[in-house]
């Protein structure tokens, strides 16, 4: 019988299961890649694709920085009415995100680089800095009204009953008077309230005599000021700490003396005989506005001077900047004898470095 030759050991094919299942999950793993790269690569590219505003988060967003009595007129009536407007008209909804302070103080944040691209502003000096600086790079001047949305005269809050016996800036004076007044370093309203205050002096004594008596208006400033307790950085927080038991008599906005009453607060408005009518601005921030954005700001600027929207500001105690007849609309606004304008003392280019700085800040701060 033959015998079957061997050949040796056979080669076996053995199938290790452990093996077979890094293989497999590293496939994958280059397949899920791929896909992962291919998805944000897509998104990437549409990101880069401009979109109409109604796609953008379903509507646009406008973010303005106002000075701080802003804010009521703004929220409560001017955003809800204009809002209104622009979705019945483009069926596009706009929202607002809003900062308030003190003019210098957000002049000085959008300097820094906040991305606002309106500002309401207490005085044309932080607008000439924003623009000077490139932040603006239209003319607000050819705005309506070179700009100026609304207007406020300056006047006196007291005590209920005035037990201090103040009827004139002068009277602030008085020995034992404590004074709430915001400081001018970062408050437009501290700085309109040093022209009212020296301006009144200035326009009374011109009235009286025929000339400009500086050296009464001086004597006055510096009198009321070694009363001051206390500066707020703006006049909004000078109000809450009026509010909250200090002092004597604060120096502020018409407005905000009206808005006081209307929440029965224990106080009086004394209307000075001659007072300054601070004027307040609108502008762009071009910098930080996109084409896209372009038309429904330049539409919200535009809205300020409509009838409907100084009607609002009128309510909300602003004078109207664009017609007196408005003002008459609301009987609680003063009447007053002698009004000026910052025009009195040429208008802020000569204002500020002539009495903020010259006057108030060298022969009146320096020396309290």
């Amino acid at each position: 019988m033959k015998r079957r030759r061997n050949d040796g050991p056979r080669a076996v094919l053995v199938r290790d299961p452990t093996l077979c299942t890094v293989a497999q999950t590293v496939s994958l793993r280059r397949k899920l890649t791929a896909c992962v790269t291919l998805v944000i690569f897509v998104l990437l590219a549409g990101s880069c694709l401009p979109k109409p505003p109604a796609e953008t988060g379903g509507g646009v967003n406008i973010t303005l920085y106002g000075f701080s009595i802003m804010r009521e007129s703004l929220e409560k009536g001017i955003y809800p009415t204009f809002t209104a407007k622009w979705k019945q008209e483009h069926g596009v909804d706009v929202r607002f995100t809003s900062s308030f302070a003190g003019s210098e103080t957000i002049t000085n944040q959008i300097l820094q680089g906040v991305k606002a691209q309106v500002a309401i502003l207490s005085i044309e000096r932080d607008a000439a800095r924003l623009k000077q600086h490139g932040d603006i790079t239209s003319d607000w001047h050819a705005l309506p009204q070179k700009g100026i949305v609304n207007k406020t005269p300056f006047v006196i809050l007291v005590r209920k009953g005035n037990p201090k016996g103040i009827h004139d800036f002068p009277d602030l004076a008085k020995p034992g008077v404590k004074v709430i007044h915001p400081d001018p370093i970062g408050s437009g309203g501290a700085q309109w309230s040093i022209l009212a205050i020296y301006g009144s002096e200035l326009v009374k004594s011109e009235k009286q005599s025929g000339g400009q008596d500086h050296a009464r208006a001086l004597q006055t400033l510096q009198a009321i000021w070694r009363n001051v307790i206390s500066t707020p950085a703006s006049a909004r927080e000078a109000r809450t700490t009026f509010e909250l038991g200090n002092g004597d008599a604060l120096v502020t906005y018409e407005l905000d003396a009206l808005l006081m009453k209307e929440a029965n607060a224990p106080i009086e408005v004394i209307i000075p005989e001659a007072t300054i009518f601070s004027e307040h601005l609108a502008v762009p921030i071009d910098r930080n506005i996109s084409a896209s954005d372009r038309p429904v700001i330049d539409a919200f600027l535009q809205y300020l001077w409509s009838d409907e929207a100084q009607r609002t500001f009128v309510r909300g105690h602003f004078r109207s900047s664009t017609s007196e007849a408005l003002d008459q609309e609301n009987k609680e606004l003063a009447t007053i004898k002698y009004p000026f304008t910052v025009d009195y003392f040429g208008g802020w280019d000569k204002a500020y470095p002539e009495v903020i700085e010259g006057v108030f800040r060298d022969l009146v701060q320096k020396r309290k």
